[in-house]
Protein backbone atom coordinates (compact mmCIF):
# COMPACT_ATOMS: atom_id res chain seq x y z
CA UNK A 1 0.00 0.00 0.00
CA UNK A 2 2.60 2.28 0.47
CA UNK A 3 3.91 2.23 -2.55
CA UNK A 4 0.93 3.39 -3.91
CA UNK A 5 1.35 6.16 -1.64
CA UNK A 6 4.80 7.09 -2.79
CA UNK A 7 3.68 7.11 -6.97
CA UNK A 8 3.46 11.04 -8.23
CA UNK A 9 0.51 11.10 -10.82
CA UNK A 10 2.40 14.53 -11.54
CA UNK A 11 5.90 13.23 -12.29
CA UNK A 12 3.84 10.21 -14.48
CA UNK A 13 1.46 13.00 -16.11
CA UNK A 14 4.57 15.03 -16.78
CA UNK A 15 6.74 12.06 -17.96
CA UNK A 16 4.39 11.11 -20.57
CA UNK A 17 4.35 14.52 -22.16
CA UNK A 18 7.90 14.74 -22.70
CA UNK A 19 8.03 12.03 -24.42
CA UNK A 20 5.68 12.46 -26.38
CA UNK A 21 7.48 15.96 -26.57
CA UNK A 22 10.83 14.02 -27.68
CA UNK A 23 9.59 12.53 -30.76
CA UNK A 24 7.69 15.97 -31.66
CA UNK A 25 11.14 17.89 -31.36
CA UNK A 26 13.31 14.97 -32.88
CA UNK A 27 10.79 15.19 -35.88
CA UNK A 28 11.94 19.29 -36.08
CA UNK A 29 15.74 18.24 -37.28
CA UNK A 30 14.88 17.21 -40.90
CA UNK A 31 12.08 20.02 -40.95
CA UNK A 32 14.89 22.50 -39.89
CA UNK A 33 17.42 21.18 -42.66
CA UNK A 34 15.21 20.91 -45.43
CA UNK A 35 11.82 23.76 -44.49
CA UNK A 36 14.30 26.42 -42.56
CA UNK A 37 17.46 26.12 -44.57
CA UNK A 38 19.55 25.42 -41.10
CA UNK A 39 22.86 23.56 -41.48
CA UNK A 40 22.67 20.16 -41.03
CA UNK A 41 24.92 20.34 -37.98
CA UNK A 42 23.10 23.12 -36.28
CA UNK A 43 19.31 21.09 -37.10
CA UNK A 44 20.77 17.91 -35.01
CA UNK A 45 21.90 19.67 -32.12
CA UNK A 46 18.43 21.98 -31.96
CA UNK A 47 16.41 19.15 -32.91
CA UNK A 48 18.04 15.85 -31.56
CA UNK A 49 19.34 17.64 -28.45
CA UNK A 50 16.41 18.59 -27.27
CA UNK A 51 14.66 15.12 -27.89
CA UNK A 52 17.22 14.13 -25.57
CA UNK A 53 16.51 16.34 -23.14
CA UNK A 54 13.22 16.02 -22.90
CA UNK A 55 14.07 11.83 -22.67
CA UNK A 56 17.10 13.29 -19.71
CA UNK A 57 14.33 14.93 -17.78
CA UNK A 58 11.06 12.08 -18.18
CA UNK A 59 13.84 10.55 -15.92
CA UNK A 60 14.62 13.28 -13.27
CA UNK A 61 11.23 14.47 -12.33
CA UNK A 62 11.87 13.33 -8.84
CA UNK A 63 13.99 16.37 -7.92
CA UNK A 64 11.69 19.55 -7.96
CA UNK A 65 14.55 21.34 -10.31
CA UNK A 66 13.71 19.06 -13.18
CA UNK A 67 9.64 20.68 -13.60
CA UNK A 68 11.73 24.47 -13.83
CA UNK A 69 14.13 22.08 -16.50
CA UNK A 70 11.14 21.03 -18.37
CA UNK A 71 9.15 24.60 -18.29
CA UNK A 72 12.45 25.71 -20.31
CA UNK A 73 12.27 22.70 -22.45
CA UNK A 74 8.48 24.41 -23.52
CA UNK A 75 10.08 28.05 -23.90
CA UNK A 76 12.68 26.48 -26.20
CA UNK A 77 9.96 24.82 -28.38
CA UNK A 78 7.68 27.76 -28.52
CA UNK A 79 11.02 29.93 -29.63
CA UNK A 80 11.49 27.10 -32.62
CA UNK A 81 8.86 28.94 -34.23
CA UNK A 82 11.10 31.79 -35.16
CA UNK A 83 12.62 29.13 -37.82
CA UNK A 84 9.20 26.90 -38.49
CA UNK A 85 6.34 28.86 -37.49
CA UNK A 86 4.27 25.75 -37.02
CA UNK A 87 6.02 25.28 -33.38
CA UNK A 88 4.85 28.37 -31.89
CA UNK A 89 1.37 26.45 -32.55
CA UNK A 90 2.83 22.65 -31.78
CA UNK A 91 5.34 24.45 -28.89
CA UNK A 92 2.21 26.34 -27.19
CA UNK A 93 -0.01 22.80 -27.29
CA UNK A 94 2.69 21.15 -25.88
CA UNK A 95 3.30 24.07 -22.75
CA UNK A 96 -0.13 24.10 -22.17
CA UNK A 97 -0.43 20.18 -21.91
CA UNK A 98 2.93 20.34 -19.49
CA UNK A 99 0.98 23.13 -17.66
CA UNK A 100 -1.52 20.94 -17.22
CA UNK A 101 -0.12 18.13 -16.25
CA UNK A 102 2.18 20.13 -13.84
CA UNK A 103 -1.20 22.40 -12.16
CA UNK A 104 -3.23 18.81 -11.78
CA UNK A 105 -0.73 16.43 -10.90
CA UNK A 106 -0.10 18.70 -7.64
CA UNK A 107 -3.38 19.17 -7.43
CA UNK A 108 -4.10 15.26 -7.37
CA UNK A 109 -1.06 15.04 -4.96
CA UNK A 110 -2.46 17.52 -2.72
CA UNK A 111 -6.04 15.82 -2.29
CA UNK A 112 -4.45 12.39 -2.12
CA UNK A 113 -1.97 13.28 1.21
CA UNK A 114 -5.61 14.64 2.68
CA UNK A 115 -7.52 11.82 1.97
CA UNK A 116 -4.70 9.26 3.15
CA UNK A 117 -4.17 11.10 6.16
CA UNK A 118 -8.18 11.06 6.77
CA UNK A 119 -8.21 7.70 6.51
CA UNK A 120 -5.22 7.19 8.70
CA UNK A 121 -6.99 9.17 11.10
CA UNK A 122 -9.89 7.03 11.09
CA UNK A 123 -8.09 3.41 11.36
CA UNK A 124 -5.61 4.45 13.87
CA UNK A 125 -7.23 7.47 15.50
CA UNK A 126 -4.94 9.16 18.33
CA UNK A 127 -6.15 8.28 22.11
Amino acid sequence: MSNERERSPRRGMCAAILCLEAIALGLTTPVLVKVADVAVGTSLAIGLGLAVVCILLAGMLRREWAYAAGWAVQVAAIGLGFAIPLMFVLGGIFALLWGTADFLGRKIERERTAAYAAFDHLVDPPD
